[in-house]
């Protein structure tokens, strides 16, 4: 992404940001600077497409079960060490 870009979609905030950084505002003004630039990367925000978010939602859910089962898979072996190493479990 050019630097053209960026000023084009950013409406000369970063400007603004930087001279507002050398010239001090006031408290209340930079509360203002601040929400406007919010906005102004609220409206870069692109919503995904029902399949991308169905996609991600699998890829999220793939990823919580290959871990669980890694965590399972170390609990087991950690419990198998541990009876090996200490005897027989109380009972």
């Amino acid at each position: 992404m050019s630097s053209s870009e960026v000023d084009e979609s950013g409406g000369g905030l970063v400007e603004r940001a930087k001279a507002d950084s050398a010239a001090k505002r006031s408290w209340f003004g930079r509360i203002i600077l601040f929400i406007q630039q919010v906005i102004a990367e609220l409206k870069k925000v692109v919503t995904p497409t029902r399949k991308e978010l169905i996609n991600y939602t699998l890829v999220v859910l793939a990823f919580v079960v290959v871990m669980m089962a890694l965590v399972w898979v170390l609990d087991q072996a950690f419990g198998w060490f541990t009876l090996f190493l200490f005897g027989s479990p109380l009972g």
